[in-house]
């Protein structure tokens, strides 16, 4: 995967390397416990990013939060 996203992009949006990583995952449709076992980090880490993602987003959820990345061409071939 091709990573086109500044920490800071024109909308004022800034994510964390490890936020970034985390939302491409969710993008691609990982669970919660298949991203935490990727990353070698607990589940209850994966949630704390994930929500951390939404709050920046402003997003209602983590689909949301997916389908906002999208929108904004975030991330290439995600």
């Amino acid at each position: 995967m091709i990573y086109n996203y500044d920490a800071e992009d024109e909308n004022g949006i800034d994510l964390t390397p490890r936020e970034q990583k985390i939302l491409q995952l969710i993008i691609q449709g990982y669970e919660n416990h298949e991203i935490a076992e990727m990353l070698c980090v607990t589940t209850h880490t994966v949630k704390f990013y994930a929500s951390s993602i939404i709050k920046k987003l402003k997003a209602k959820n983590r689909t949301h939060a997916a389908y906002i990345a999208r929108e904004l061409n975030m991330f290439k071939n995600s």
